[in-house]
């Protein structure tokens, strides 16, 4: 299970065994979430949320804030997708201290 980012109290990571699309699952406050990232020609085009099943959702307000941090870091976490799943490569985590508009 590769963590690839810590943000204020969020943990985004994959599990090890994953399929696609393209996604990412987000935990915050024991509350999990899956955002999958929905590309067209190498640019994100959509996220979609859906909840892990065994645990409370994100509320709307953390919800938002992980979509916004997706938006801002979706080349990243492509990357990272790619590195580990496909090239099975080792990803680091990155711990991010400023704040996302």
């Amino acid at each position: 299970m590769p963590k690839i980012y810590e943000y204020f109290g969020f943990i985004f990571f994959f599990f090890s065994n994953e399929h696609e699309p393209i996604h990412v699952h987000v935990t915050k406050s024991g509350q999990q979430t899956v955002f999958e990232l929905i590309l067209m020609d190498g640019d994100l085009v959509e996220i979609r949320s859906r909840a892990e099943a065994g645990y409370e959702p994100l509320g709307e307000k953390d919800a938002k804030t992980a979509e916004d941090f997706i938006r801002a870091y979706y080349k990243n976490i492509v990357e990272k997708w790619m590195n580990f799943f496909v090239l099975k490569k080792r990803v680091r985590c990155t711990q991010i201290t400023k704040k996302v508009k």
